[in-house]
């Protein structure tokens, strides 16, 4: 199984933050296939089945992006998607679940997903685009091993565990087992 397919059966936020990384790791080797294969999939398996997976779906994603004409930058309409199906649960767990908890996590973090929206430039996009953004970058200062001060790990974190709660509902939701009247 891909790495991607796993990722979404087991945290769709996960899943959309490696398909970010994917589109960019596609852009930044040019839509080049066969470079992309070289330099991401050939380093962890010489699995001629695994390798074909791969291959194939590197292809896709190449065609879907083209397609969708997001050469340049934007994300994939399925990811995007996701997020607007994200989005939608954060506002029912706030407004129609009332869910206390979450509305607490959120409280918790409004004022750090403010600064960092101002910060950001990303005042046209929506609390759950700003919490996929942060965590984005949060992901690629790791991979620069940037260092991440104390204060901005604090950050993250808020809006992290906001996330992390509304990504366990999305799931409950999808499998059934969401009820407000746990509340």
């Amino acid at each position: 199984m891909l790495l991607a397919h796993q990722k979404q059966n087991e945290n769709i936020a996960e899943y959309i933050l490696y398909m970010y990384q994917m589109e960019d790791i596609i852009r930044a080797f040019q839509f080049d296939l066969e470079s992309i294969v070289q330099h991401t999939v050939l380093p962890i398996t010489d699995n001629a089945a695994e390798i074909a997976e791969y291959r194939a779906w590197y292809e896709g994603l190449i065609r879907e992006m083209k397609a969708q004409r997001i050469e340049l930058k934007g994300h994939l309409a399925d990811i995007q998607d996701l997020v607007i199906e994200l989005s939608y649960l954060n506002s029912t767990l706030l407004t129609v679940y009332n869910d206390e908890k979450y509305k607490m996590l959120n409280n918790q973090a409004v004022s750090t997903l403010e600064e960092f929206k101002v910060k950001s430039n990303l005042q046209d996009k929506n609390t759950i685009e700003i919490l996929l953004h942060a965590m984005y970058m949060k992901l690629l200062m790791r991979l620069k091993k940037q260092e991440i001060s104390s204060e901005t790990e604090e950050a993250f974190d808020t809006m992290r565990i906001q996330l992390a709660y509304l990504v366990k509902s999305y799931h409950q939701m999808k499998n059934g087992t969401l009820s407000y009247l746990q509340n």
